[in-house]
């Protein structure tokens, strides 16, 4: 009897079932076709259009699973195209593992212009990874893909690239048992650092805890602390979801307005846990921070990069919420008052922001009255997900809370596509532009093919809208109107079914309908006859002005 040989694409597939992966997105190409083949053949391939989409969709498996993506791609072009959405990666930390094709190595840097050869395509890759590495010699493969799994499920995370030329996936490879992949333990807190949290908390009776990214694994300690302690917290974007936005105490990521600045003002101590303090998110640095700031952080560049710390703590968050549980007698240290304020505040904002949204806040009911609390949401750069689905859009679980920390436009539904697909038993929303969807408009035939429980909500104001608002307050508008599809007659030439919102009475029925399908709906939001908003939103971002002479 005769046994196949076995490949780099055999090893491949092994090395992601020890890392918990049954799905990889990515385009075959000739210089990869033997790891496509054994995904294909032993685990989900997912054919998508774009080798960035591929990558956004890794990224949004990742997320929704709290495990590893995967992206295979071609080299040269193939593995440029997928550059922009490694960036998104590597600004949210997320594990991803990007697999590209490379030339023949008796070509590799030759320069002669073989075919999909691209000048120092490591140098690229390392630049928007968080590591990269050249497969030399085949039988190191298994060894480099394995550092590249460990690289990338280690805090703080971030996109490995790994580069293959395509004679060495071809050779025969041995299948030795190797353990499971798992992320690494949480760097701990020395008693020393942990000596200074607890006399700082001792001192303050009007903290305030700031819950960035590096706070979402946290979860049940973070919220038993902010429980007993009593304090009220703010979180970034990428902390939504630490602890359920439904709490009291929970204020959400509303740091920036003008309820968050006051409640931070009149703070006697700020504990922010691994966050960027992100410009947009702290309008441009301008947030007051107390005079006591104790910051953590696994990056011992963070502390005191943005804010001022009196305190710098350079370890894994939940040891940091771990050890303050453990030894810190929190009952009575904060001022009731204080603690009621935190409830005031959360409904504050929360109402002011619905006061400026209209009708467009029943768009927001409407979204979390359909969707189970488990769902992913992920949303695009758009008026829609930047005023009410970023804040106002209640996050119980961090794993549902999938967005472009980058700012990039275009990514939310490749995100999207690989959420869904991490997890069918329920629905996914993407929240996407009419402008963003163009980006990568052809994922809409990935969709139309695999089939997701996933609903494509598509906020259709016939161009950038965000920009438009930005441009219509101060002048003409320029470069911002575009070109859109008949949406019902594209739905129905993929044979994808297809909803409209036309007014805010139209939001909860339809979204509901949508979601009750159980397959991918196109779902699109006509804003011109539903209407805008009381203020235009316009992002929270400085813009430089021209001066004159």
């Amino acid at each position: 009897m005769t046994t196949t040989p076995t490949t780099g694409g055999d090893l491949l597939v092994q090395v992601l079932r020890e890392a918990g992966v049954d799905t990889v997105f990515g385009i075959v190409s000739v210089h990869n076709l033997p790891l496509v083949e054994a995904v294909a053949a032993q685990l989900r391939f997912v054919p998508v259009r774009h080798e960035a989409s591929a990558v956004s969709a890794a990224d949004g498996y990742a997320r929704a699973t709290g495990g590893l993506g995967c992206a295979l791609t071609s080299t040269g072009t193939g593995a440029g195209n997928a550059a922009g959405s490694l960036i998104e990666s590597l600004s949210a930390g997320t594990s991803v593992l990007h697999v590209t094709g490379q030339v023949q190595l008796q070509y590799l840097g030759s320069g002669r212009g073989f075919i999909h050869e691209t000048k120092d395509q490591l140098g690229m890759l390392t630049a928007v990874s968080s590591y990269a590495a050249t497969i030399t010699d085949a039988g190191d493969a298994g060894k480099i893909l394995r550092d590249g799994v460990r690289r990338a499920l280690a805090s703080p995370g971030g996109p490995v690239s790994i580069e293959w030329p395509i004679d060495l996936q071809y050779i025969e490879q041995g299948l030795a048992p190797f353990p499971a992949a798992e992320r690494e333990s949480a760097s701990p807190i020395g008693t020393a650092d942990l000596a200074q949290v607890r006399a700082a908390i001792e001192q303050s009776s009007r903290p305030v805890i700031w819950a960035g990214g590096g706070a979402t694994g946290t979860g049940p300690a973070l919220t038993r602390l902010v429980q007993t302690w009593g304090v009220p917290l703010l979180t970034s974007n990428s902390g939504r979801g630490a602890v359920d936005e439904a709490h009291p105490l929970c204020i959400g990521n509303y740091g920036a307005t003008p309820g968050g600045r006051e409640l931070l003002a009149d703070a006697d101590l700020l504990i922010s846990l691994g966050t960027h303090f992100r410009s947009n998110e702290t309008g441009d640095y301008s947030i007051p921070v107390p005079a006591r700031h104790i910051q953590v952080d696994l990056d011992p560049a963070a502390p005191g990069r943005v804010f001022p710390c009196t305190t710098a703590i350079v370890a894994d968050v939940a040891a940091v919420v771990g050890g303050i549980l453990q030894t810190v007698s929190l009952d009575g240290l904060v001022d009731p008052e204080w603690t009621a304020r935190a409830t005031t505040t959360r409904d504050q904002v929360r109402s002011r922001q619905r006061d400026g949204l209209g009708d467009h806040a029943l768009l927001c009911d409407a979204v979390r009255d359909a969707l189970p609390s488990e769902s992913v949401v992920a949303r695009d750069v758009t008026i829609a997900s930047s005023s009410w689905g970023n804040r106002l859009l209640p996050i119980s679980d961090p794993r549902t809370n999938v967005f472009p920390r980058g700012g990039g436009i275009g990514q939310g539904l490749g995100m999207a596509i690989g959420a869904a697909l991490a997890d069918e038993t329920r629905p996914t929303l993407a929240m996407v532009g009419d402008g963003g969807l163009a980006v990568h408009f052809g994922e809409i035939l990935t969709v139309a093919q695999e089939q997701p429980w996933l609903v494509v909500l598509v906020f259709n104001d016939k161009g950038y809208g965000v920009l438009r608002n930005m441009q219509a307050a101060t002048g003409p508008t320029y470069a911002v109107d575009l070109a859109t599809p008949d949406f019902a007659a594209l739905s129905a030439s993929i044979s994808l079914e297809y909803m409209r919102i036309g007014s805010a009475s139209d939001a909860e029925s339809v979204m509901r309908d949508a979601v009750s399908r159980r397959k991918p709906v196109i779902v699109e939001v006509d804003l011109v006859e539903f209407g805008p908003m009381p203020a235009p939103f316009t992002p929270p971002v400085t813009v430089p002005s021209m001066k004159q002479e």
